[in-house]
C-alpha cells in the first residue's frame, strides 16, 4: 500500500512529472493522428484503384488476346467454385486520342478499354466514378440529353465546382454545329466580299458567336476551325455543301451530326480538362464532341486503324494513372474494327476477363485455383493487388517508417523520465534509507519507482488517446479555422483531390501506440529503481 501511496504522492506534487506526462501525451496524440490520416489515404487509394480492378484480373499475354470469351468464363466458374460473383469481358488496346481545342489538335497516349455495359458494373465499380446520375444507375454509350453533374460527384460538401458540364451533351453538341455553321456562312461571305469591308452578316455572326461559344475553345477571331467530325475528304466535301452533314464511311451515308452521333466513349477526365491555379476545372472537350482514336488491329501485322468517336460522359477515379490515360468504349464496337470476330463462326476475341468475388472469398486462393485450371504460358491471372504491389508495397513501407519516427518521439519522453527518475533517486537518498531502515524490502523500494513510471505512462498516454482521438474527429473542422485564420489553403483538393481529410482510426493500431508508451515509460523507470534498490541503509542515512 505505501508504494501506491508515493507513487501517488510524487504524480500530484512533483512540477517536473508534469513535463513527463505531457511528453508522452504529444508523443501518443500525434502517432495516432498521423496513423488515421495515413490508414485514411491509403483506404481512399486503394478504394480507387479497385474500383476500376477487379479482385481477378485474368487476361491473355497476347495482345490480339484468346477467342471464345463465353467458354473461358465458364471454365472460371467451374474452376473458381461458387466463389465467383460476377465476371466481364474487356479489350484493352494501346491508342492515340486526338482533339482539336482552337484549331490546333491535341493528341494523347491512352488505354482504350472495350467493355460490356451491360455486365461491366456486375465486376467493378466504374459505375461510380461518371459523371451522369443516369449512366451511374446504368452505364450507355448513347449521348445524354444534358443533365451532368454540375459539382463533382465525389465531393463531401457539394459545390458549384464545374460549371462548364451544366450544357453538356445533346445541347452542346447542336450549338457547336450551329457554331460551325456560322463561320462558314462567314468564310463564304468573306470570299464573296473578295477583300471588301465586312457585311452586316458577318458582325450577326460575331454576336451569335460570341454568345454561344465558350471562351477556352473559341477559335481566334478571322481562325476558321476545321470540321470536327469530317472523317475523310468526302465527308469534309459533304460538310462544306450543308454543314450539318457528314458522311459515314462504314454504312455509306451521310448522317446529321445535330441529331446524331458516332460511337460513344467515356474518357478519363484527365484527358479532357485540366485543373488551373484556382481550383477550377477547365474543359477541352465536353460530353457531346467528337474525337479520333487511332489504335492496332488484330491482324500480324498489326495496322493503324482511325475511327471518330462521340464523347458521351467522362470517368473520374481522382487516380491521376487512371483518369489520364484509360478510355472506354463499347467492346463489340472495338471488336469489330479491331478485327477480332472470326468472319466465318462469329466468335469474337478479347483480352482479359475481369472476375469478381463474393464478399469473404480468399483471393490469393481463387487466383491459385484458376493458375492450376489454365496454362501460365497463355494466360496471366493475378488479383488486383498484384497489379498494383509495388505502389501498395511503397505505401506500406512509408507508413512502417513514418511509424518508426514517431515511435522517437515517445523515446525522446523515456529519456526525459530516466534523467528525472535519477535526479529524485539522488534527491531522496535519506528517505530511501529511512524506508529500508523501517522494514522496506528492496524489492518494494524498486517497485515504488517502477509503479511511478507506470503512473507516468498510464496518465500520459491516457491524455494522448483522448487528445488524438478529439483531434482526429475534428480535424476537417480545424482545417478550416486554420484557412479561416491565415486565409491559406491547407489541404487543397486541387492537389491532393479530396473534399475532406479522410481519417479511419484502427482500434488495434492504437492499443500498440499505449501499450509501446507505457511500456517505454515503465523501460526508463528500470535502472533509476535498480539504483534506489542497490542503496545501502546506512549509506543512504548518511547521505548529506
Amino acid at each position: 500500500m505505501y508504494k501506491l501511496l508515493l507513487c501517488w504522492r510524487y504524480l500530484r506534487t512533483r512540477w517536473i512529472a508534469l513535463a513527463s506526462v505531457i511528453s508522452v501525451t504529444l508523443g501518443v496524440a500525434t502517432m495516432i493522428v498521423v496513423n488515421a490520416v495515413m490508414a485514411g489515404f491509403s483506404h481512399e487509394m486503394q478504394t480507387r484503384i479497385h474500383g476500376i480492378l477487379s479482385d481477378i484480373v485474368f487476361e491473355s499475354h497476347s495482345l490480339s488476346g484468346f477467342q471464345d470469351p463465353k467458354w473461358h468464363m465458364e471454365e472460371i466458374r467451374r474452376a473458381a467454385g461458387d466463389s465467383i460473383a460476377g465476371m466481364t469481358p474487356t479489350v484493352a488496346v494501346p491508342a492515340m486520342l486526338s482533339f482539336q481545342v482552337r484549331g490546333q489538335w491535341v493528341t494523347r497516349q491512352v488505354m482504350f478499354i472495350g467493355i460490356d455495359e451491360s455486365s461491366h458494373a456486375a465486376a467493378s465499380d466504374f459505375s461510380r466514378y461518371l459523371q451522369h446520375p443516369e449512366n451511374r444507375r446504368q452505364l450507355s454509350f448513347e449521348l445524354r440529353a444534358g443533365g451532368y453533374d454540375t459539382v463533382d460527384s465525389q465531393a463531401e460538401t457539394p459545390g458549384p465546382t464545374r460549371p462548364a458540364l451544366e450544357g453538356a451533351g445533346w445541347p452542346h453538341r447542336r450549338m457547336r454545329v450551329e457554331r460551325e455553321r456560322l463561320w462558314r456562312e462567314r468564310q463564304e461571305a468573306q470570299e464573296r466580299a473578295a477583300g471588301g469591308p465586312a457585311r452586316p452578316v458577318d458582325q450577326q455572326v460575331d454576336a451569335v458567336l460570341a454568345a454561344t461559344a465558350p471562351a477556352d475553345i473559341r477559335p481566334p477571331a478571322g481562325e476558321t476551325p476545321a470540321a470536327e467530325t469530317d472523317a475523310d475528304a468526302p465527308a469534309a466535301d459533304a460538310a462544306r455543301k450543308d454543314p450539318f452533314k457528314t458522311v459515314r464511311p462504314d454504312e455509306g451515308r451521310t448522317m446529321d451530326p445535330a441529331k446524331e452521333q458516332f460511337t460513344g466513349i467515356v474518357p478519363g477526365i484527365g484527358l479532357a480538362s485540366f485543373r488551373d491555379s484556382t481550383g477550377v476545372d477547365r474543359f477541352l472537350v465536353l460530353p457531346g464532341d467528337d474525337v479520333k482514336i487511332t489504335f492496332p488491329t488484330a491482324g500480324t501485322p498489326p495496322k493503324a486503324v482511325s475511327d471518330t468517336f462521340t464523347i458521351v460522359d467522362f470517368y473520374e477515379s481522382k487516380m491521376s494513372e487512371y483518369d489520364s490515360n484509360f478510355v472506354f468504349v463499347p467492346i463489340a464496337a472495338l471488336q469489330r474494327m479491331r478485327g477480332m470476330i472470326d468472319p466465318q463462326t462469329g466468335i469474337p476475341s478479347i483480352n482479359s476477363i475481369q472476375v469478381k468475388l463474393k464478399d469473404g472469398a480468399d483471393l490469393d486462393l481463387v487466383r491459385d485455383q484458376l493458375r492450376k485450371a489454365f496454362p501460365a504460358e497463355l494466360y496471366a491471372i493475378s488479383t488486383w493487388r498484384d497489379k498494383q504491389g509495388p505502389l501498395l508495397s511503397a505505401v506500406d513501407m512509408e507508413m512502417a517508417v513514418l511509424n518508426i519516427l514517431l515511435f522517437m518521439i515517445i523515446a525522446v519522453a523515456g529519456f526525459g523520465i530516466l534523467a528525472i527518475f535519477f535526479m529524485i533517486v539522488v534527491e531522496k537518498t535519506r528517505d530511501i534509507g529511512i524506508l529500508k531502515s523501517l522494514g522496506a524490502s528492496s524489492t518494494g523500494v524498486a517497485g515504488i519507482f517502477l509503479g511511478y513510471g507506470l503512473f507516468l505512462g498510464a496518465v500520459g498516454a491516457g491524455a494522448g488517446l483522448a487528445l488524438g482521438l478529439a483531434i482526429t474527429w475534428n480535424i476537417n473542422r480545424i482545417r478550416a479555422a486554420v484557412e479561416w485564420f491565415t486565409g491559406e489553403r491547407v489541404f487543397d483538393p486541387s492537389i491532393y483531390y479530396f473534399f475532406k481529410i479522410p481519417t479511419i482510426v484502427h482500434p488495434a493500431t492504437v492499443l500498440w501506440i499505449i501499450a509501446g508508451a507505457v511500456a517505454i515509460a515503465v523501460a526508463a523507470s528500470v535502472l533509476p529503481a535498480l539504483r534506489a534498490a542497490r542503496l545501502h541503509p546506512v549509506e543512504a542515512l548518511r547521505h548529506d
